[in-house]
């Protein structure tokens, strides 16, 4: 459990780090486009793989805190008992979603690492490799979450 809190924390720290060089690099391009006629020709492309990386991450940090958009007032009212199966049938669907994601992903990751990019130098795979971990981290979760429905929402977001 310990390495799990730190994978959590780890993936926070990743979002805001990729956050911030994402502000800094576009910040940086627009000066020196305006202010100088000249730009960092890579940055387009190294803050559009860094948006694709926040976002797939994002991802896994909303679905672990359970934060991902969910309409329950109407099972709630309806069905009280049946709540627990509800959620438990959600998950399962969650988990072959994400695992539809994980293998399309790994499929374009292995087919695309040998294009590289004119400006960077990096291979294309690195734009599916996000969609790889994510997919993976969120199966993780969801199949988790199927057997034991509080694992691995922080305190505070305990859902009881």
């Amino acid at each position: 459990m310990r390495y799990l809190n730190w994978l959590w924390k780890a993936l926070d720290g990743l979002i805001a780090v990729l956050t911030i060089g994402m502000i800094c690099l576009v910040f940086a391009n627009v000066v020196l486009r305006y202010g100088f006629s000249s730009s960092l020709r890579p940055s387009v492309e190294l803050s559009r793989l860094g948006l694709v990386w926040v976002v797939m991450m994002g991802a896994i940090v909303a679905l672990r805190r359970d934060e991902h958009l969910a309409v329950t007032e109407f099972s709630n009212a309806l069905f009280p008992r049946a709540v627990p199966i509800l959620r438990r049938i959600g998950w399962a669907i969650i988990l072959v979603c994400v695992s539809m994601l994980f293998i399309g992903a790994f499929r374009q990751m292995n087919a695309n690492w040998g294009n590289v990019s004119q400006l960077t130098g990096l291979p294309s795979a690195l734009f599916y490799l996000a969609g790889v971990i994510s997919g993976a981290l969120m199966a993780f979760v969801a199949a988790v979450r199927i057997f034991v429905p509080k694992a691995f929402l922080p305190e505070e977001l305990d859902l009881s």
